[in-house]
């Protein structure tokens, strides 16, 4: 029996990275996949890609920085597969860099909206149709810059910090429920979220900033999130994961 067989799972920011190299491996460990994005065409094209390895999915367009977006994303799914199993709140962006006193207001609450209010949201909605399921598993993505700093990014480090602070808050609330709620801080990871943004001399040295000598792939996050998602990580809520190369461990 394939580890997720039978479960539904929403992915959100699943039609590229992270997202995308989870939304497949749940596919491939028997989950029915609800990928959800703001990039229609990438999203969709996931779908297809699940549906040619013998998977099955659907995709629904989301904007996650609203919370009728997130209800109807939840909706959908449940209306679709008559439940909700797992939801993996990872859709987020960069946003602009600059020092604090400098920092453009809008970009701070468009970081905001998306990448800490999303999670919230998203939670919001789908904690009642789990329990109303007798339970289900939260993974949020949070960052290394959940747990430390780095100059020119505050709306970011912000938000990731609040992401982890959120899932404890909520996994303490619902840990009697047969729900569990745990974040993931990946490293750098090469994704089209930071191939997009930094130039190759600036990626080198990103690179370095991990003991282990290079950047993350998005398919070793989807394996933690596999994992957290699963009955072999029963006993664990609350938590934060780090998979980044060793970054916080200097």
């Amino acid at each position: 029996m394939k580890t997720l067989e039978n479960k539904v799972a929403i992915i959100t920011g699943s039609g590229s990275g992270i997202g995308k190299a989870a939304a497949l491996l749940f596919a491939q460990e028997g989950a029915k996949v609800v990928v959800s994005d703001i990039q229609e065409e990438h999203g969709k094209a996931v779908v297809e890609e699940i549906k040619s390895q013998g998977g099955e999915a659907f995709f629904f367009k989301a904007d996650t920085s609203k919370p009728a977006e997130n209800d109807a994303l939840v909706k959908a799914t449940v209306e679709k597969y008559g439940k909700l199993d797992i939801a993996v709140n990872n859709a987020g962006i960069g946003g602009p860099l600059g020092m604090t006193g400098d920092y453009p207001l809008e970009g701070w609450q468009k970081v905001i909206d998306i990448n800490l209010s999303g999670v919230f949201y998203g939670m919001h909605y789908q904690l009642p149709a789990m329990q109303k399921n007798g339970g289900g598993v939260i993974v949020n993505i949070a960052s290394i810059l959940g747990m430390a700093g780095t100059r020119f990014s505050p709306a970011y480090v912000a938000a990731k910090h609040g992401v982890v602070g959120l899932t404890k808050a909520t996994a303490l609330e619902y840990a009697t429920m047969n729900i569990r709620v745990n974040s993931i801080g990946p490293g750098y990871i090469m994704t089209p979220l930071l191939t997009n943004a930094l130039d190759e001399a600036t990626l080198k040295q990103v690179e370095a900033l991990h003991p282990i000598g290079r950047l993350g792939k998005s398919e070793e996050v989807a394996e933690l999130i596999l994992w957290l998602s699963s009955p072999k990580s029963s006993f664990v809520t609350g938590s934060y994961y780090a998979v980044d190369g060793g970054y916080l461990a200097q």
